[in-house]
């Protein structure tokens, strides 16, 4: 069952997020501190512990995520992904109504300021959430249409059907995201529009943002816009991130042209699939962007891992996001029918494969949500509600990965591979995966993955064993457990 090694080069990693742990923060709800921005919001805001709802505002702030840094840094955060900050009137804000302004509700722009001064002082990147393809009504070219019709100047700036603009019908005579009258879609062919998206981008790189996640780019059919985004972009800074939403396999995106990443959600159906089982509530996926997740055992589970790794360049699945939920997708927990385990292993598989493991934010400590409005709650920060196992497994991952830098940045090779157990290399690293509810012994073929008559031990565990006759050899590993041996 040995395999050559699979594309993520031995080399050491060329750029900070190559492997770096990413947490995506919904800025509305992840904690609210600080002063409003201008003009000043006087609420009534909804209850924090309130279940969410689609309209409602939670209040959170940016400098409530820069007064919540230390809790990111115990953790072992490296890199924030913030949803999107701009001014806008819907509480996720990808209905943009100044690109140039962040919304006075999460603190204006000195709050950025802030957040970006207290998260690069941690040693924490910051990368923004980009909405190019389309704005909300409120933008001004848009109004300005909404107003004047064809008389506007801005007539070009939208696909527009007929006048006068049907803006709160169900039906609009424009072209909008995926219909919603509320989301007019941007004409980014139109010289002043590409310009005015391409400026807008750069602005924020070099007010310090450390990179972009792209929202819908396979949307703008152009390739040549976002080669011209990447070429502003990592001309303001060459170190920048640019990762895009991309759900299935990204090859076209991911020339070195375009994206240096993508939100890797096939990475996130395989490992649903491998350590889901039957506790993972397939209807509930089904009615979101992962579909329908196929059921695996560790060898079709590596199989998929394979051909991932396979597609792209080495330094490409290094920096891919690898991630298991968002805020377009059910909480992990509630799509494992609260099955802690089961969730403390799949985060853990995130720090254990090459790329960027990436947690939505309340994962770590449990939270639940099922679709959209429910799986964006209030941070739950009360230390007696959290899930403590799932929050220190994390953590205690995170702190590996920085004290052992191979196991960001060697190469997956598989090695054992029956039913729910599963054993791959990370470099010197071995790595054992029990996804059964059965405790599994140790006890199978290393094909060489461990230098012959040396001790290993079990960097979470502590547990030291010698191998024997090709064997690992080892104790038995608990149920929906992992261990990490290297020689001693």
């Amino acid at each position: 069952m040995t395999q050559a090694p699979f594309s993520c080069g031995t080399l050491a990693p060329v750029a900070w997020y190559e492997g770096a742990f990413f947490y995506q923060v919904f800025p509305d709800r992840f904690f609210r501190a600080g002063p409003p921005g201008k003009p000043a919001p006087t609420g009534p805001f909804e209850p924090w512990e309130a279940p969410p709802t689609l309209r409602g505002f939670k209040g959170g702030t940016l400098f409530g995520v820069a007064e919540k840094i230390p809790y990111l840094v115990d953790l072992g955060v490296e890199a924030l992904y913030l949803n999107p900050v701009f001014a806008s009137t819907a509480n996720h804000r990808y209905h943009t109504t100044d690109y140039l302004q962040v919304d006075p509700v999460l603190g204006g722009n000195a709050a950025l300021r802030h957040l970006l001064e207290v998260a690069h002082a941690h040693g924490i990147r910051v990368i923004l959430d980009g909405v190019f393809n389309h704005t909300g009504r409120g933008f001004f070219a848009f109004q300005h249409l909404l107003e004047n019709g064809p008389e506007s100047p801005y007539r070009d700036w939208y696909y527009v059907k007929g006048f006068p603009l049907n803006a709160y019908s169900p039906h609009p005579n424009y072209e909008a995201w995926w219909g919603n009258p509320e989301l007019p879609k941007l004409k980014v062919e139109t010289p002043a529009v590409r310009e005015y998206l391409l400026g807008v981008a750069e602005h924020w790189i070099r007010f310090g943002a450390d990179g972009w996640r792209l929202d819908v780019p396979n949307e703008i059919q152009d390739p040549e816009f976002w080669r011209a985004f990447r070429r502003r972009v990592k001309g303001a800074n060459p170190e920048a991130y640019i990762v895009g939403e991309i759900w299935e396999e990204a090859d076209f995106w991911l020339q070195g042209d375009m994206f240096d990443a993508t939100m890797n959600y096939p990475l996130a159906r395989a490992v649903l699939g491998f350590v889901g089982g039957e506790a993972l509530d397939q209807e509930l996926s089904g009615r979101t962007g992962l579909g329908r997740i196929e059921p695996l055992q560790a060898l079709a589970f590596s199989h998929r891992l394979e051909n991932l790794f396979s597609r792209y360049r080495p330094e490409v699945v290094r920096a891919q996001m690898n991630l298991l939920t968002s805020h377009d997708t059910p909480r992990l927990l509630t799509l494992l029918r609260g099955d802690a385990d089961r969730a403390r292993l799949a985060l853990s598989l995130l720090f254990l494969l090459p790329g960027s493991p990436t947690v939505y934010y309340g994962e770590e400590v449990g939270l639940e949500g099922g679709h959209d409005p429910e799986n964006r709650g209030g941070m739950i920060w009360e230390e007696g509600r959290w899930k403590k196992g799932i929050r220190e497994s994390v953590k205690r991952l995170a702190r590996l990965r920085k004290e052992h830098p191979e196991l960001r940045t060697a190469p997956y090779t598989r090695i054992y591979a029956v039913d729910g157990h599963l054993a791959f290399t990370r470099g010197p690293y071995l790595v054992v995966v029990n996804a059964t509810p059965f405790p599994f012994r140790q006890d199978f073929p290393l094909h060489g993955a461990l230098p012959r008559g040396s001790q290993a031990v079990d960097l979470l565990s502590g547990a030291v064993c010698t191998p024997m006759g090709g064997r690992l050899c080892g104790p038995e590993l608990p149920p929906f457990s992992v261990a990490v041996w290297v020689e001693v």
